[in-house]
């Protein structure tokens, strides 16, 4: 079974004086199909804390685990593909290329494995995957526009679709409704949870929204370095 293990990680940064403590042995699991969403003020950690997670930033000390693997223990280019194929990220700017198409900016990490080369057959399944997730986000209509042709929801809708284009086994959302106003961040909110529970992949996301934080299955706080059930 598909299987998030955070283990007793810590985060230290160094400074003149002393290093700086900033997570101080957080732990959690998750399974395939499971949510959890991480509550805390701005410099809480939460968003260092999704970094690790994602293979982004590494721990002082502690242990990730996904389906067994320790990320670390990876060469940088296991990593890049471990990152690339296992993991999805949306972030709160949605990061997508001003100059691509919505489809190409959906069919960006496919792209991103050049040790890899890919068939024919497979840059049509990565295209036919790409016309899906669109969609079923509601941008069936939007393939061939620019981001600038778009609304600020639509194209976190193509983050979205971005994030869950090599089916990944965690997705993880940071402030992911943070620029959004309040009706479009409850739609980006519910298709997240849509989209995480048809492709039953895990979802931790770190949010300030207190409404997003209440729709998830389990919700956490990050509280003077550690993690707390509320």
């Amino acid at each position: 079974m598909t299987q998030l293990v955070v283990d007793n990680v810590t985060k230290e940064f160094a400074t003149r004086d002393r290093p700086l403590s900033v997570l101080r042995g957080c732990s959690l699991e998750l399974a395939a199909g499971q949510n959890a969403a991480i509550l805390g003020p701005s410099g809480s950690g939460k968003s260092t804390l999704l970094y690790i997670v994602g293979t982004l930033d590494r721990p002082t000390g502690g242990r990730v685990a996904l389906d067994g693997v320790d990320p670390f223990s990876l060469s940088e280019p296991e990593l890049a593909t471990f990152r690339n194929r296992r993991l999805g990220f949306v972030f709160q700017d949605h990061h997508l290329l001003p100059q691509c198409s919505v489809l190409e900016n959906v069919l960006i990490p496919t792209l991103a494995d050049p040790a890899t080369p890919a068939s024919d057959d497979d840059k049509n399944a990565a295209a036919e995957r790409a016309r899906g997730l669109l969609r079923r986000v509601g941008l069936g209509e939007r393939m061939d526009h620019r981001p600038a042709e778009i609304s600020g929801g639509e194209r976190q809708r193509v983050a979205i679709a971005r994030a869950l284009i090599h089916k990944p086994a965690l997705l993880l959302a940071d402030e992911p409704t943070g620029n959004l106003d309040r009706t479009t961040a409850a739609q980006i909110g519910d298709l997240l949870l849509a989209m995480q529970r048809d492709e039953g992949t895990m979802l931790l996301v770190v949010t300030h929204s207190l409404e997003l934080a209440a729709r998830f299955e389990r919700r956490l706080e990050l509280d003077d370095g550690k993690l707390k059930s509320v």
